[in-house]
């Protein structure tokens, strides 16, 4: 029971990211800088975090602990880090999702991140158990990889489709993202400590590349004026929180795949609802339901062989 509630939650942070994604992916062709769409949702993500810490010492307390065993060599510092690779997350949200639609953007991370989990899972990265490659986990990352395909099958036009590279490599780095994380919430014992630490990188190197790209010339277009394009960071927090104890749960593969679902689906109804750069088709619908199909079968566990006794 306590798996599956896991499992859903891991499934609603997926179809919390794929929101994410649409609002960043808005702001950034607003902006006319994907970039600086990036640094605007991790600051505001860092902002609402340094309220939380304001008002809440367990996080402090949590926060002490991170810095603690950074300090003392207990935790490798770079496992700190992880903020660089949700930074690149979201800065292809901004730059690609205008172009590809949030059905197709998410099309690229489930086919990097289903490569990588059972990789991830395997090696026991980030401090993990090591988890077999059971047939389920392989079926399941199977099926995942052939609802990819019908999703592609379903987009028709693919203007500007070579951006799909982008949201590809990220979704490589999002198993391994999500593994470092775990590390770093059991050392904290805090997933808002996770979180802070994430969101702090990540702004720092935003703000590094978009100084450089002002130095350059680059230039964005003024702020928008709608609430609701500023609140991904918060969906942010959401996702790295939850995940980051998740993963202790389910392991990389199986959560990753809960993601995915909740990804998918929620990328689709985004297509559908708010039409963005390629129309939702019943191939579309088809990819989605596998994908769901997916995180069934992946979920399955072998049941332990029953001890014989024997007679003294």
């Amino acid at each position: 029971m306590i798996l599956f509630l896991w499992l859903l939650a891991s499934i609603a942070a997926g179809a919390g990211l794929a929101l994410q994604g649409r609002i960043n992916g808005e702001l950034g062709a607003r902006l006319d800088h994907g970039m600086l769409a990036a640094l605007i949702s991790f600051a505001v993500g860092l902002v609402v975090l340094a309220a939380l810490l304001a008002v809440s010492p367990g996080s402090r307390a949590g926060v002490c602990r991170l810095v603690g065993v950074i300090r003392d060599g207990s935790m490798p510092w770079w496992y700190a880090t992880t903020g660089l690779l949700g930074a690149f997350l979201v800065a292809t949200q901004g730059v690609a999702v205008g172009t590809l639609g949030v059905a197709l953007f998410t099309v690229g991370v489930v086919a990097g991140q289903t490569m990588s989990g059972l990789a991830v899972d395997r090696m026991g990265l980030g401090g993990l158990a090591k988890k077999h490659i059971t047939a389920p986990r392989v079926v399941g990352a199977l099926l995942a990889l052939v609802a990819v395909g019908l999703a592609l099958v379903g987009t028709g036009e693919l203007d500007g489709a070579w951006l799909i590279v982008l949201p590809f490599a990220a979704g490589l780095l999002q198993s391994l993202q999500q593994a470092m994380g775990g590390l770093v919430q059991r050392h904290s014992r805090s997933a808002i400590a996770q979180a802070v630490s994430n969101f702090l990188v990540g702004t720092v190197a935003l703000a590094a590349f978009v100084l450089v790209q002002t130095i350059a010339g680059v230039r964005a277009q003024p702020l928008p004026t709608e609430p609701w394009l500023y609140v991904g960071g918060v969906l942010g927090i959401v996702f790295i929180a939850l995940m980051s104890v998740a993963v202790h749960h389910l392991g990389v593969l199986t959560m990753g795949l809960g993601v995915i679902c909740g990804q998918v689906v929620m990328s689709v109804a985004l297509d559908a609802v708010f039409p963005a750069a390629h129309p939702v088709t019943v191939w579309s619908l088809l990819g989605a339901a596998l994908t769901i199909a997916a995180v069934g079968v992946s979920a399955i566990r072998r049941r332990a062989a029953p001890r014989v006794r024997t007679a003294a």
